[in-house]
């Protein structure tokens, strides 16, 4: 093996430095500057060269900045709360400094948090509007502000989500009774049957016909004596429900 190889080789074989995608992702929306963000990529690269406390001159010789550069921004990463020096123990029991970017992963997932939230604000800002339109569509009408200030207090007082309004729209089409204060009573029913989503109000439903539908065939039928009704589907009356 010639030495390029055995270069090449040693190079390949050399560990990996652990550098959390997120980080490039992030760093500029937390207002970090590239010589920040290098300075940090170089921390990590010590920590897993065995170096948890690297001088100015150690970043030195690694970077293209002056003493006072490095100094600088080291000083400003920690008062941004990106990079902080601990003290710890090691085995023989003297105390060291190192320093711990923990804060800045903590940052970043922060930020993450931040922007789901948004993101699900977002989503349900946009599904509201859409049960609003559904209303309307089914109502043929515009509704009226009692019928917002209504669907509103679902929403904002209830908490009902807005999967679960339309499934109780639904219901209310299929039964031929629609109306907010029937939509009203189904909402208010599923709400004492601790019944949150769709597939829960679905399957409650479910029960309740096939119930009726036993309830309705005799023990024994011929084709004569069957009832034209037993084909017909029941519906939830859900104005004449009683605990």
């Amino acid at each position: 093996m010639n030495a390029n190889n055995h270069r090449l080789r040693t190079w390949t074989e050399q560990r990996m430095i652990s550098i959390p995608q997120l980080f490039f992702q992030f760093y500029k929306e937390l207002n970090m500057e590239d010589e920040e963000a290098l300075i940090v990529m170089h921390l990590l690269a010590f920590h897993m060269e065995g170096n948890d406390f690297p001088t100015p001159n150690d970043l030195k010789n690694r970077l293209t900045m002056s003493d006072h550069d490095i100094t600088s921004r080291l000083q400003r990463l920690m008062q941004k709360g990106f990079l902080e020096i601990i003290r710890d123990v090691d085995v023989s029991g003297r105390l060291y400094e190192k320093y711990a970017v923990y804060p800045l992963w903590e940052r970043i997932v922060q930020m993450m948090d931040m922007k789901e939230q948004q993101k699900s604000a977002v989503t349900l800002q946009q599904e509201e509007g859409e049960l609003f339109r559904l209303f309307e569509e089914e109502m043929g009408r515009l509704l009226s502000p009692l019928e917002l200030e209504k669907i509103g207090s679902w929403l904002d007082e209830d908490k009902h989500s807005p999967a679960l309004i339309k499934e109780a729209l639904k219901e209310a089409v299929f039964a031929g009774k629609l109306s907010i204060r029937y939509i009203d009573r189904i909402l208010l029913e599923w709400k004492k049957k601790n019944i949150t989503t769709p597939q829960a109000a679905q399957k409650q439903t479910e029960q309740f016909r096939e119930k009726q539908t036993l309830n309705r065939t005799p023990a024994r039928t011929t084709q004569q004596e069957t009832p034209p009704s037993t084909n017909k589907v029941s519906f939830y009356n859900w104005l004449e429900e009683r605990e």
